[in-house]
């Protein structure tokens, strides 16, 4: 039908988009990725749990090198933005922002197998990100490829994203989880300003104290592989409690509230 095909191009183009285009723009996105080959996924994850070490060392060269002033937290947290930028821009399979991506084909489609696709997706992609995290943390810890004046920069941090009580953990991670399907949803039409998006609120993340499933990882992990953080504690104190808060944020309230916003002026389904 023609109103379909306008709305197709409308939908390709991103250009001038109102929410229920957004919205369509993210679930072929998500569809897309619901329908490549398990193997790219997860070698884009590792890569992803990898490269999101750089929000961790950003902070710590940040936290090494500046004066100790009121002031240095908030710059050090520019730091954190790093390895988002790096894994958001170059398409990497990170698994909080799929807790929106890969969503939205579901709510389209609330099918049994779509729900199979998508568990098995976030499966691989956070197993992924972890191996990457691990990878990363390894490196840190026993390479010769950072300054060794970083290393108890990275130590302190490490300690604080690990040391919440696990309710905290949860909660915190809430607004994580909002915060980075957010940025999701704002990138189809953020053409030119996209550096500056992620930048911005991925640093909001670091500032508000916030816990990130992914870039924790890496900080959980530089810890176990020192043997400074027993596995158990690492997974019913922080890993679990994030993850959750994180699905919760990104899927549960915002990727939930955005398809209501939505569902009665999207195209009927045939």
């Amino acid at each position: 039908m023609p109103q379909d095909r306008a709305h197709d191009t409308i939908v390709e183009e991103s250009e001038k988009l109102s929410s229920k285009h957004i919205f369509e723009v993210i679930r072929r996105e998500g569809q897309e990725e619901l329908e490549r080959p398990k193997a790219s996924l997860f070698w884009s994850g590792i890569a992803a749990g990898m490269m999101i070490s750089l929000s961790v060392l950003g902070e710590a060269i940040f936290r090494t090198y500046l004066p100790d002033t009121p002031w240095r937290y908030l710059l050090e947290n520019l730091g954190y933005s790093l390895g988002f930028i790096v894994v958001i821009l170059g398409s990497m399979q990170l698994f909080t922002e799929n807790t929106i991506t890969t969503v939205l084909p579901v709510m389209r489609d609330p099918s049994a197998s779509m729900f199979q696709q998508v568990g098995i997706l976030w499966f691989i992609v956070l197993f992924a990100n972890v191996v990457g995290a691990f990878i990363a943390a390894a490196a840190f810890a026993y390479g010769l490829f950072i300054p060794a004046e970083l290393l108890p920069a990275i130590t302190e941090l490490s300690e604080h994203a690990t040391g919440f009580a696990a309710s905290e953990a949860f909660q915190r991670a809430i607004p994580a989880g909002v915060i980075i399907a957010a940025i999701v949803w704002m990138l189809p039409k953020s053409e030119g300003f996209e550096l500056f998006l992620i930048m911005i609120f991925t640093w909001l993340i670091a500032a508000g104290d916030f816990t990130h499933i992914v870039a924790g990882s890496v900080e959980m992990a530089f810890l176990i592989v020192q043997g400074a953080l027993t596995l158990d504690v690492a997974m019913w104190n922080f890993f679990l409690p994030v993850l959750a808060g994180n699905i919760l944020g990104g899927t549960v309230i915002f990727a939930l509230l955005s398809f209501g916003q939505v569902r009665h002026e999207l195209p009927t389904k045939k």
